[in-house]
């Protein structure tokens, strides 16, 4: 696992260093605020261990600039402030976990490992098929490096689709998944946008990357 420790005081950042060096894990350790949010935007990292009392920059603005430009690693604020106010301001502004000076490195080092688990058990941000990428995040779907402009409907349906690609997802599944009620099978509203969808990411192709199974559904798989 890859930490990123973001603190100024000496003592502190070398134990930190040996600690999680000691536990097997590789860690890199900046000094200073406005470096700390460079190495953080670069999403190396498995983990931010951040500091609040920073040089050239606080530990408050990392932590809000990161989360404003779309970083959604897990951070543990490790701080001397450590009153209740301040402990909600900085979960609020997108802390993961906030732990107190003085520590203990054993609870700090299963507090990462548990805000790692939980953050490997989200839903994946970008998912790919092919040469077919769709990011969640920024709702931008490309398909061979082309922009690709979908509605709201017809990006919630090819997002279901990619979430189970080479499976057969069925009419019913994404019409619960768009319009989240149950599914009669009585209207043809989803063969209606699937085709539109078809024809915007198919443009110039021989054939679908979005295929239908006759009787069960439709599949997203890659040209083989």
């Amino acid at each position: 696992m890859d930490i990123l420790v973001i603190e100024d005081d000496p003592v502190v950042g070398r134990a930190l260093m040996q600690g999680f060096t000691e536990a097997g894990h590789h860690c890199r350790w900046v000094q200073e605020g406005s470096k700390g949010t460079e190495a953080a935007l670069s999403q190396q990292a498995d983990a931010i261990i951040l500091d609040l009392m920073l040089p050239t920059r606080s530990g408050r603005e990392v932590l809000r600039e990161i989360r404003s430009r779309g970083v959604l690693t897990p951070v543990i604020v490790l701080s001397a402030l450590g009153a209740t106010e301040d402990r909600v301001t900085e979960l609020e502004a997108g802390a993961d976990d906030y732990l107190s000076k003085p520590f203990d490195f054993a609870e700090l080092l299963a507090r990462v490992h548990a805000v790692v688990r939980r953050t490997q058990a989200r839903p994946a941000l970008t998912l790919q098929v092919g040469d077919l990428v769709l990011d969640v995040t920024t709702r931008r779907v490309t398909r061979d490096g082309r922009d690709i402009d979908l509605t709201p409907i017809e990006f919630s349906l090819l997002e279901l689709l990619m979430r189970y690609a080479g499976q057969v997802v069925t009419r019913k599944m994404l019409c619960e998944h768009v319009w989240g009620f149950n599914w009669d099978g009585t209207t043809n509203v989803i063969e209606v946008h699937v085709n539109r969808l078809r024809g915007k990411l198919d443009r110039g192709r021989e054939e679908s990357i979005i295929k239908t199974i006759r009787g069960r559904g439709y599949a997203v798989s890659a040209a083989p």
